[in-house]
């Protein structure tokens, strides 16, 4: 296995002189030996031309990447050792599903007896043993993302690639071969790299996942980084289900306190004002300034609903609709005009229009820049 670097890397599409389309800006990424990584982000992201780069699919219009401590930009994709599952699949049909799994193997001549062991282990990960003998288009689309999976983990290769590797199968299926997938992963120490457009897929599978929106990387970190210390607006309000409470602000800080101020919408007066306590508690390279611009952020799972309990600041709102998901319950209160989104256990007993109490948890508490969209102060960070 080896580490994977990506330098200033851009993908640039359009004809040489011309202006083009900047589909990937100058992106930064160091992804550690044996370390499992995710591109996540929404279509047009930059996210497959990434990983097309990598594998040698795309040109790099700028910058460089290396595997290990070779520059791999203009090897041919055979001679860069990178396996790659595609969205396409790519199998190949006059050949068996056990010979397209064991394709790589028998071309670099594997002796036939450790090919069977390898073919079949990684058959039985992924539940297509039963098909070994059929050939591609006798199957269904998910057998066939299954079967190149598989002709992808079968290799020995210094990086895997996977390309929206369990799109087409159904949930309980990819639930249980996300787990399983993972394991294999690190037990075999696999330098990996999915494409994904899937919160759930890319939490469950990865160390570090990279956020991506309109070819620029905005957020490179672990699951629990991007949920508890997102970089900017725009990662605060892509990850989670659902999406972080995002209301506009102003900041006071008088008497050396930092305070949020939420303005009603509907006529004068505030909707919320929440207590950072004093100023010397935020950390120095916060640029903080009375009057400012900013974003207030609060995830619904961490809302304490209907008590103020300590370390909580207390709100008072209206509650606005009440969905009961059947294992958890959606409330939307009112807050001088904004939605505020609680998630909760249970059924809540409380009719529309009727006086709800909140706690906010100072330490779920975040605040962004409304002008730069770069976070400011994250609850967390408090001393």
């Amino acid at each position: 296995m080896a580490s994977v670097t990506l330098e200033q890397v851009s993908k640039i599409y359009g004809d040489k002189g011309k202006t083009g389309n900047r589909a990937v800006k100058s992106v930064n990424m160091a992804i550690h030996d044996g370390e499992i990584i995710s591109l996540l982000g929404s279509s047009g992201c930059g996210k497959t031309s990434t990983l097309r780069m990598i594998a040698g699919f795309e040109s790099v219009s700028e910058g460089a990447i290396r595997i290990g401590d070779r520059v791999i930009n203009q090897l041919k994709p055979a001679e860069r050792n990178v396996a790659m599952a595609f969205e396409g699949y790519a199998l190949y049909p006059p050949l068996t599903v056990s010979d397209n799994i064991a394709f790589s193997l028998l071309r670099n001549k594997v002796p036939r007896a450790e090919v069977t062991r390898r073919v079949r282990h990684v058959a039985e990960l992924l539940e297509i043993t039963d098909i070994l003998q059929a050939y591609p288009p006798t199957l269904s689309g998910g057998q066939q993302q299954r079967v190149s999976l598989a002709r992808a983990l079968v290799r020995d290769a210094d990086l895997y690639l996977l390309d929206e590797p369990m799109s087409q199968l159904e949930p309980q299926l990819r639930a249980v071969l996300r787990g399983r997938i993972k394991e294999y992963l690190i037990e075999h120490r696999m330098t990996s790299v999915f494409v994904t457009h899937d919160q759930t897929e890319a939490v469950a599978l990865s160390d570090r996942i990279a956020v991506m929106s309109n070819g620029v990387l905005q957020q490179f970190a672990s699951p629990a980084d991007l949920k508890e210390r997102p970089a900017n607006l725009f990662v605060a309000g892509f990850i989670g289900e659902p999406a972080m409470n995002l209301m506009p602000a102003r900041l006071s800080l008088r008497d050396g306190q930092l305070c949020a101020v939420v303005a009603a919408q509907a006529g004068s007066g505030e909707a919320l004002r929440v207590s950072f306590g004093a100023l010397d508690r935020i950390h120095p390279a916060a640029a903080l300034h009375e009057g400012q611009k900013v974003h207030l952020g609060v995830r619904p799972h961490k809302v304490v609903l209907g008590h103020s309990p300590a370390g909580t600041q207390a709100a008072r709102g209206t509650l606005a609709f009440n969905q009961w998901q059947g294992d958890q319950s959606h409330v939307g209160i009112d807050l001088g005009g904004h939605t505020l989104l609680v998630v909760t256990d249970g059924a809540v007993d409380v009719d529309a229009d009727q006086p709800v109490t909140l706690g906010l948890p100072l330490q779920a508490l975040h605040l962004f820049d409304s002008d730069s969209e770069l976070a400011l102060v994250h609850g967390t960070d408090l001393r």
